[in-house]
């Protein structure tokens, strides 16, 4: 199981050098994966078409792709991820491009994580359909992999018509995985058919019964559930042995990765990255005692 990092997109601040010692220092620690959240505009919270999401125009957040663009120039193997993307609200080409581009630039580290997303003021200001998200999607990632997999591309679809044209340069694998991040029973269905995986957003002891449902949904579609990756979360408070508990619960669940999430515990900018640091060493030498067991003399 690969053990990640949440970048604290909401906390972490404008400094680029706090930016890149975190970065810097969480790879230093052996996490695997460096997942960032992502939302383009903030609204006001009384405004009268209710905003409905825990986010405002007050709430910070970094651009995803310039972020992890800079980041891969200051690392040099940790995993970079979009957790999630909120694709329907951007164009596909440009979501093409964009993440060709950062999978040059880090050496294939990229892993592109998407969901349909909630805040509609976005979709609006961004001169995209609210309403048909969901099956936006799925032609999305459809294009998506032809555009990162051909030199040139004719495609004609219900909302994308691309005649003989392509993106150069083209990602190194030729492809980038796509995860879908959710937890309804709709994104869990179109996980199971399309995506490579499934960020899944629900806490560990709930989590059961939606990684079962999947698994039998990826087994209907005809796909094999062992190559189905599945990611959870948990939240570094102070309590550092129930995090490691919900962390190898996730473990025990399946899941391939789980990333570990630091806002929202009232950290300084600054401190994040020393808690993960030390989160990091304190799971290593767990996992050590539990595989070595107690000393048979």
């Amino acid at each position: 199981m690969q053990l990640g990092v949440i970048f604290p997109q909401t906390e972490i601040g404008n400094d680029p050098a706090v930016m890149r010692a975190y970065a810097a220092t969480v790879e230093a620690a052996g996490y695997d994966h460096l997942s960032v959240y992502d939302h383009v505009l903030g609204a006001h919270p009384d405004r009268a078409a209710a905003l409905g999401g825990p986010y405002t125009y007050r709430t910070p957040f970094h651009e995803v792709f310039v972020l992890l663009a800079h980041l891969a120039a200051v690392t040099e193997h940790i995993g970079l991820a979009t957790e999630v993307l909120v694709l329907p609200q951007r164009q596909t080409a440009l979501v093409a491009k964009q993440t060709a581009e950062i999978d040059v630039l880090s050496g294939g580290r990229l892993r592109l994580g998407v969901g349909i997303g909630w805040n509609a003021v976005e979709f609006e200001a961004l001169g995209e359909d609210f309403h048909t998200r969901g099956k936006r999607v799925e032609e999305q990632i459809e294009v998506l992999r032809l555009l990162w997999a051909e030199e040139l591309v004719t495609f004609q679809g219900r909302f994308h018509r691309i005649t003989d044209a392509g993106i150069n340069p083209l990602p190194p694998r030729r492809s980038i995985p796509v995860w879908i991040g959710g937890s309804a029973e709709p994104a869990l269905r179109r996980a199971a058919r399309i995506s490579d995986g499934l960020m899944l957003q629900v806490p560990v002891k709930t989590a059961a019964a939606h990684i079962e449902m999947v698994r039998g949904m990826v087994a209907e579609a005809g796909r094999d559930p062992a190559a189905f990756g599945i990611s959870g979360r948990v939240t570094l408070w102070d309590d550092t042995e129930s995090v490691i508990g919900r962390v190898r619960e996730w473990e025990a669940l399946g899941a391939t990765h789980v990333s570990v999430n630091t806002m929202g515990t009232g950290r300084a900018p600054e401190e994040h990255a020393e808690r993960l640091a030390g989160f990091r060493q304190t799971y290593s030498s767990a996992a050590s005692i539990r595989v070595t067991g107690p000393s048979m003399a």
